[in-house]
């Protein structure tokens, strides 16, 4: 029998080292300073004190009345010097930005079934039930799970009974197109935050009114056969297709994939049954508890996607490093890597400094591509100014990576519609409303590629420069681990003002004020003759 252990990451060996080094672009300063005792069961009652540099742009002197919560803003649209912060590290922070990535990518996560049990179930006719990683409110959403090919009366009967009554088909979109099952919403394909349904069917032949669990067994069947025709089926009906994207979880990470993935490395047809688990009392999603206690009711596997990812990313690569190169730039000597996806042909770029080593606490930025922002200077954004500070922080550290993402153009929906997006703003929408009236998520890139881009490069531990919090999800499935957030606090002006406010209130990106203000103090920089803030220094 294979023996799994997992420990705990040692907050002792990752935090005594500091989080982010101490770089200075400018001579003014500010710093936050605060001695923050972590949990006595983490850290033994010990305070832990940690100095970041936060590379922010400032126009002057921090006020007592001014705050970095999106009210430093510069009233013109110079460009603004850029300062630094020190900060310490509050519990909060530590907790949400620290992932363990240490064990062996085929043991399970604790109090889940490995990936080899689902495979065998799914083999035997069985279910599954998958559940993605718990989000910040810990809601879990999870699908009962079954290979198509192998469903029966009884089988949909249980997933009415347990789920939401919706049955739906995970499918390929060459089998879709093969049955001319075009999508609901062909203008939202590209949404990755959403799954993608077909028109609903019925099976012709061998069902009545298409709604009992005989009829959609039935139809599931069809769908699922290779055989089958576009006449085969009634236009509605009472089953539900969905789009399997190319790459799975590996692209997204979602339960379509997932269950998709599960059926093909069980060697059975690309076809995956799946219905979400409610609550038998008020129909709500069903919680982790609820589903664990199913799943041993029943002896029904359960699984994560993350562990899905790590087994998949274990046997799999979806990059290739097409080229490297020496790359001098105005920031100093680089290297450039190309990546080529397989997923979609598309490139991608990393550009290296130093020897990254071990992989261990490596100063990283991965940036999303933004042509009017990055080479045109566009002032909507703060994006060309987030890659001239990534880069200028990592010629100062010595050592890091910036990983920069092409097709995230305007968080994912494309050149053409981010400037009709501009538009929008300009009649009163905000960044995130204009998107959504456009048909697009508020933000709809994903970060898989970028993962494996950054495995390839040798990265497992890193301090990521990002206000994002959506950037830290599903790392675990690729072997990395988080271990300091670097802010990257870009100047503030009349025309990006909103823009930021709005990515901090509506989509959870983190400023400096966002540290709960109980645990910071902030200080003036030195008015001293020399102009000075005793180069950044705290002064308490």
């Amino acid at each position: 029998m294979k023996h799994c252990f997992s420990r705990p990451m040692d907050h002792t060996t990752v935090f005594q080292q500091s989080l982010f080094p101490h770089i200075f672009i400018s001579s003014k300063s500010s710093c936050f300073t605060h001695n923050s005792p972590l949990s006595p069961h983490k850290t033994g009652n010990r305070p832990w004190k940690f100095t970041a540099c936060w590379a922010v742009g400032l126009s002057g002197n921090i006020s007592d009345d001014q705050n970095l919560n999106g009210s430093l803003f510069d009233q013109s649209s110079s460009p603004a010097p850029f300062g630094t912060l020190e900060a310490e590290i509050t519990q909060e922070t530590i907790d949400f930005f620290v992932s363990d990535a240490e064990g062996d990518p085929d043991c399970p996560s604790p109090g889940y079934s490995s990936i080899e049990q689902a495979l065998t179930a799914l083999r035997q006719e069985k279910f599954v039930i998958v559940v993605d990683d718990d989000d910040e409110t810990g809601s879990v959403e999870g699908n009962l799970v079954m290979a198509a090919s192998h469903v029966s009366p009884k089988a949909i009967a249980f997933m009415v009974k347990h789920g939401s009554g919706i049955v739906s088909v995970g499918m390929k979109g060459e089998d879709l197109e093969r049955l001319k099952l075009p999508l609901m919403s062909p203008d939202k394909e590209d949404d990755s935050s959403a799954p993608s349904f077909t028109i609903t069917v019925d099976a012709t032949v061998g069902t009545s009114t298409g709604v009992s669990a005989s009829d959609r067994a039935q139809t599931v069947l069809a769908l699922s056969s290779p055989q089958s025709r576009p006449e085969d089926f009634r236009r509605p009906g009472h089953v539900f297709p969905l789009k399997y994207r190319n790459g799975g979880v590996l692209r997204r990470v979602g339960h379509t994939e997932a269950s998709v993935d599960l059926v093909m490395l069980a060697g059975l047809r690309p076809a995956s049954v799946l219905s979400t688990v409610v609550d038998t009392e008020d129909g709500s999603m069903a919680s982790l508890p609820e589903l664990k206690k199913l799943a041993s009711d029943h002896s029904i596997p359960i699984v994560l996607i993350t562990d899905l990812i790590r087994y998949r990313r274990k046997r799999e690569k979806l990059v290739e490093r097409t080229a490297i190169s020496r790359l001098p730039t105005k920031w100093g000597l680089f290297q450039a890597h190309c990546y080529r996806s397989k997923l979609d042909g598309m490139e991608h770029i990393a550009i290296v400094k130093g020897d990254i080593g071990n992989g261990q606490d490596v100063l990283v930025r991965v940036h999303s591509e933004c042509l009017t922002g990055d080479i045109f200077g566009s002032r909507r954004c703060d994006c060309g100014n987030q890659l001239d500070l990534a880069m200028q922080l990592i010629e100062q550290a010595g050592r890091g990576v910036v990983v920069y993402l092409r097709g995230h153009e305007g968080r994912g929906i494309g050149l053409g519609h981010k400037l009709q997006a501009y538009n929008l703003q300009d009649e009163g929408h905000d960044t995130v409303e204009a998107n959504l009236e456009l048909g697009f998520a508020a933000d709809a890139r994903e970060y898989g590629i970028g993962a494996q881009i950054l495995h390839d490069i040798g990265v497992h531990t890193m301090r990521l420069m990002t206000n994002n919090p959506a950037k830290f999800t599903g790392l675990k499935g690729y072997g990395l681990a988080v271990v300091g957030r670097v802010p990257v606090l870009t100047p503030i002006t009349e025309d990006n003002k909103r823009y930021l406010e709005t990515k901090r209130i509506k989509m959870g990106h983190v400023y400096g004020s966002d540290l709960q203000e109980q645990y910071i103090q902030l200080t003036k920089p030195s008015t001293d003759k020399q102009g000075s803030s005793s180069e950044g220094k705290s002064t308490s």
